[in-house]
């Protein structure tokens, strides 16, 4: 259960209209509408509030929110915008049903079935896996990239187009982790890691690269066999019983774990978990431990980014050099939602011989959002566009980012212009600085000329 409307109320109060959020918000910097910056957003909030109904144009500004928070981050009065989107999300998630279709078609059948398919594929790794089979078939043949130029998958869904063009290349599969992986040297802490859906499945090789930093950095890994997803994808779009689903039973399995900490490698993941208490807040709770707001602050009270639970622990293993330049890309999630931007920076910047570049504008969002790109994106290919320039006029041979989501629409993005660039997770060059690595064998970007 998220916040009630009193709440909602008091927050949005501490909104004071000064206008800071406007030039740091995506969506007013594509089309300087006030109903599309936080402000705007804010307002329309107040007036449901009010008893005003969910229009189908107030929707739609809901929707086209990235949730980036980057409106947080330069709000100088501290107003939590994420509580007020993520309440309004959940409204315009229960009114769909029953809101009119717009011009374009949004809200047609076409568009409630894609979302359906997107929330009933994505956050289930065994699904995803499924369907990975039949893509790589198509993209041998050349299929996917000559389908994803053309107009018929943008005709038929724009989220299928979407789809098909941020497609990730195959990529070497990797050995299933186990499920405990022994600290190599003085054991400092047992830590459960979280294997993620989309991370998982199209970037195993980044989940056995943290495994590996880990060990390394005198950790004992837990990774649980049974968990599944966190439940981002789903608080962030505004399914809140689906998330609160996911969410309980995440606490569930890393409870059984027994761990002192849950390294989380996805931005995106990592700030939701870090929700559970809002999202499992229970007025009801009996405070003996056993009512889930209870365990759900307890679990979010010990979920750490991957390279905030590093910056936390201190280096032990010596680090190797890596000659290499590399461009450092913020996820929203990361930078704006958890306020974790300088422990990357300096993980990095440690490591012999690697220069790192900052980006131009480096707090814009690039366009992913969880499922934006899919459902919005004809915004988001605006915004993976800038991105894409800013990663070519930083000279970088190689982008470096904390969040699956960034890398497959920055990567795309500068494939649709038939640029190609090295891209990896922060996990990875740790891991190719700590085993000694050349930066040559880390991840390719997709081919030059699409995916």
């Amino acid at each position: 259960m998220m916040q009630d409307e009193n709440t909602l109320r008091e927050v949005a109060k501490d909104c004071v209209h000064c206008g800071f959020c406007l030039p740091a918000c995506p969506t007013y910097q594509l089309w300087a509408e006030e109903m599309d910056s936080p402000r705007g957003r804010i307002y329309l909030v107040e007036q449901i509030l009010d008893g005003a109904e969910l229009s189908p144009a107030a929707a739609e500004h809901f929707d086209r929110c990235l949730g980036c928070m980057a409106c947080m981050t330069a709000c100088p009065s501290g107003v939590q915008y994420d509580q007020l989107i993520e309440a309004a999300r959940a409204w315009t998630e229960d009114a769909r049903p029953n809101l009119p279709v717009a011009p374009d078609g949004t809200n047609g059948l076409r568009d409630r079935a894609a979302r359906e398919a997107i929330f009933a594929l994505f956050p289930y790794p065994r699904r995803l896996r499924a369907m990975i089979k039949p893509l790589r078939a198509v993209q041998r043949t050349g299929l996917d990239k000559r389908v994803a130029r053309s107009s018929l998958p943008g005709r038929l869904s724009p989220a299928l187009g979407a789809a098909l063009r941020l497609a990730p290349p195959a990529v070497k599969a990797t050995a299933r982790l186990p499920e405990h992986v022994a600290a190599r040297g003085p054991r400092r802490a047992v830590v459960g890691m979280l294997t993620g859906c989309v991370q998982s499945v199209f970037f195993p090789e980044v989940n056995a690269a943290t495994a590996r930093v880990l060990a390394m950095e005198g950790c004992d890994v837990i990774i649980p066999r049974g968990q599944g997803c966190c439940g981002a994808l789903s608080l962030h779009s505004g399914r809140e019983a689906e998330a609160g689903d996911f969410a309980r039973r995440t606490i569930e399995t890393f409870e059984q774990a027994g761990v002192d900490m849950i390294v989380v490698n996805s931005a995106g993941c990592g700030s939701a978990m870090k929700e559970y208490e809002r999202l499992l807040n229970d007025p009801g709770d009996p405070g003996d431990g056993s009512g889930w707001a209870t365990r759900a602050a307890a679990m979010s009270g010990r979920v750490r980014d991957l390279s905030e639970f590093l910056a936390e622990l201190g280096p032990a293993a010596p680090r190797h050099p890596l000659p290499v330049t590399v461009a450092y890309h913020d996820a929203c999630h990361l930078g704006h939602a958890q306020g974790i931007t300088r422990q990357p920076r300096e993980l990095l910047r440690a490591i012999p011989e690697l220069n790192l570049v900052e980006l131009a504008d480096a707090g814009t969002c690039c366009g992913s959002a969880g499922v934006y790109n899919l459902l919005q994106p004809e915004a988001a290919g605006e915004l993976g566009a800038r991105k894409a320039q800013a990663v070519l006029d930083s000279g970088a041979p190689l982008l470096v980012s904390a969040n699956p989501g960034c890398t497959l629409q920055i990567a795309s993005a500068l494939a649709s212009r038939g640029e190609h660039i090295a891209v990896a997770h922060v996990a990875e060059m740790l891991d190719a600085s700590l085993r000694g690595i050349s930066p040559a064998r880390l991840r390719p970007g997709p081919p030059a000329g699409g995916m």
